[in-house]
C-alpha cells in the first residue's frame, strides 16, 4: 500500500467575478498617484490634462488585466500530497504540485488552509509560473498533539505582469490525516540499533558480561574471541580451534508502563512528557520485537487504562501503535498501589518493566518507593523520569543581583535533589534512567541493550 495520498483537481470552486476580484497594493498606489495629480491640477491646468490622460491609460490597463485574468482558460491546477499518517513531534513533509494552464506568465500567492491544531495563521508562498510551467512547493508541519488533523481549501491569488488586479481561485480539497506516535523516530532508532557497519549517534555498544542464555552455533576461532568459549570436543574433531557462539535470550517480556497523571502534562518543546513517553514506548517496543522479545503495554493514572499483554505476533506493534494513539492525560494523581496489583494480575513471569513517570520532589518518590520495591521484587523495574532542562539552563546562567542568586540556588537545589532520587533508587536495587526529554528514546534504548548484554532479563 502506498504511503502517500494525493488530491485531484475536480474540486475547484467557481466563484463569481466580483467575489473573486481582489485589488492589490499596486492598484492603490496608482489610484493614489492619480488623486494627487488631480489635486495638483486645480493649480496647474497642464497637470490636470496629464492626470486625465493617465486616468484613461490606467483604466485601460485595469480592463485589460481583468480580461486576461478572468478568461475561462486561465487557471492553475493544484494537488496536495502528503503521508497517510503524520508522526507526533516530527517534521512531516507536505507537497503542493502546481501547474499554470494559461499561455502567459502568472504571479501567484498560495495560501493553504492548515489544520486548526497547528495554529498557523500566516502560511503563504509566493512564486512565478511561466506559461504551462509546473512546479512543486514543499513545506513541513510539526504536530504537537495526537488526533485527526483536517486540511481545508487551497487558495490561489493570481496576477499578471500588469499587477493591477488579482483573481482568487479556490480548490476545495478536504483531507484528514491522523497524527500517530512518532513512526519516523521508530524507524530511525531501529536503523541505529541494528546497524552493524557504522555506529548510530547515541547508541552505545556495550560489552557483554559473561554469556547469554541461548546457544547459537559453533564457529572457527578468530582473534578476539573469548578463550573461555572454546569447545574442546569440536576442536579435537576438526583439528582446529572452535568456539561456541551465543546470542541474546529471546522471548523475554518487555512492558512499557506509562504514567498518565498530572505530573506528565508538563510541556517541553511543545510536547508533554507523556507524549515523549508515548513516542519512546513505540520505539522500544519495535526494537524489542526485532530482537524477538515480547512487547506489552500498560497505562495508568488514578485508574488502569490500556493493558496489552506482551506478545511477539506480527500484529503486536500495530496494536501498540493504535493503543498509544488513543491515550490522554488525566488531571489526577497516579495510583501506584493499583499499578502494583495490575502487574501482579496481568503479568506472568519475570519481565522487564519500563516505567515512564516523573518525580518532582524527594517526598513524592519516598511515598511511592515501598510500592516500587515490591514491584521490583517480582520483575526487573526500570524507572524512567525526566530532567527539567529549563531549570538546568537557568541554573547555569550568570546572575548579577541578590534575587537572581536566590533563584539560582533554589534551582541548583532542585537539580541536586533529582540526582539524589537516582541514587536512592539504585540503593534499593531499582534501575533508573534520568534523562532530558529530547534524549529519552536514545537513553531508554541504551538501558534496554545494557540489560540484555548483562543477562539481567
Amino acid at each position: 500500500m502506498s504511503t502517500v495520498q494525493q488530491t485531484t483537481n475536480k474540486s475547484s470552486i467557481q466563484i463569481p467575478i466580483l467575489k473573486s476580484l481582489f485589488l492589490p497594493n499596486r492598484f492603490f498606489l496608482v489610484l493614489g498617484g492619480l488623486i494627487v495629480l488631480f489635486a495638483l491640477g486645480f493649480a496647474a491646468p497642464m497637470v490636470f490634462r496629464l492626470a486625465q490622460v493617465l486616468f484613461v491609460v490606467a483604466l485601460a490597463f485595469i480592463l485589460l488585466d481583468v480580461m486576461l485574468l478572468f478568461n475561462p482558460s486561465v487557471n492553475v491546477r493544484v494537488r496536495r500530497k502528503m503521508s497517510k499518517v503524520f508522526s507526533l513531534g516530527d517534521p512531516n513533509p507536505v507537497t503542493l504540485q502546481l501547474r499554470n494552464r494559461a499561455n502567459f506568465k502568472l504571479f501567484i500567492k498560495v495560501i493553504d488552509e492548515l489544520p486548526v491544531q497547528l495554529q498557523i495563521r500566516d502560511f503563504d508562498r509566493d512564486l512565478e509560473l511561466d506559461a504551462e510551467e509546473a512546479t512543486e512547493l514543499h513545506y513541513e508541519l510539526r504536530p504537537l498533539m495526537r488526533g485527526e488533523y483536517s486540511f481545508g481549501m487551497i487558495n490561489i491569488f493570481m496576477s499578471t505582469r500588469i499587477g493591477l488586479v488579482e483573481k482568487r481561485y479556490q480548490h476545495d480539497f478536504p483531507m484528514t490525516v491522523p497524527v500517530y506516535p512518532s513512526i519516523i523516530q521508530m524507524k530511525q532508532y531501529e536503523l541505529r540499533a541494528f546497524d552493524r557497519i557504522s555506529h548510530g549517534k547515541g547508541i552505545k555498544k556495550i560489552r557483554r558480561i559473561g554469556h547469554s542464555y541461548e546457544f547459537e552455533q559453533i564457529k572457527n576461532y578468530v582473534r578476539g574471541d573469548d578463550y573461555r568459549s572454546v569447545n574442546w570436543k569440536a576442536s579435537s574433531r576438526r583439528g582446529t580451534l572452535m568456539v561456541n557462539q551465543y546470542q541474546d535470550e529471546r522471548a523475554q517480556q518487555v512492558y512499557c508502563i506509562i504514567d498518565k497523571s498530572r505530573t506528565m502534562r508538563m510541556p517541553f518543546e511543545g510536547l508533554s512528557l507523556m507524549d515523549y513517553a508515548i513516542n519512546t514506548s513505540l520505539v522500544i517496543s519495535n526494537i524489542a520485537l526485532q530482537k524477538y522479545d515480547r512487547a506489552g503495554l500498560i497505562t495508568f493514572s488514578d485508574k488502569i487504562g490500556t493493558t496489552l499483554k506482551a506478545d511477539s505476533k506480527p500484529t503486536q506493534l500495530n496494536k501498540i501503535l493504535l493503543s498509544l494513539y488513543k491515550e490522554k492525560e488525566r488531571p489526577l494523581e497516579a495510583n501506584y498501589e493499583l499499578l502494583y496489583h495490575a502487574t501482579r494480575k496481568l503479568i506472568s513471569g519475570r519481565s522487564l518493566l519500563l516505567l515512564f513517570t516523573n518525580f518532582e520532589s524527594m517526598y513524592a518518590l519516598e511515598r511511592m518507593l515501598p510500592i516500587l520495591r515490591r514491584i521490583n521484587t517480582f520483575h526487573l523495574l526500570v524507572v524512567v523520569f525526566f530532567e527539567n532542562t529549563e531549570i538546568r539552563d537557568f541554573a547555569g546562567q550568570e546572575v548579577t543581583n541578590l534575587e537572581g542568586i536566590y533563584h539560582q540556588t533554589i534551582a541548583r537545589k532542585f537539580l541536586s535533589e533529582k540526582m539524589q532520587m537516582v541514587q536512592m533508587l539504585k540503593q534499593y536495587g531499582i534501575q533508573a534512567v534520568f534523562t532530558a526529554p529530547e534524549d529519552l528514546s536514545i537513553n531508554t534504548i541504551n538501558k534496554y541493550l545494557e540489560l540484555k548484554s548483562r543477562g539481567l532479563i
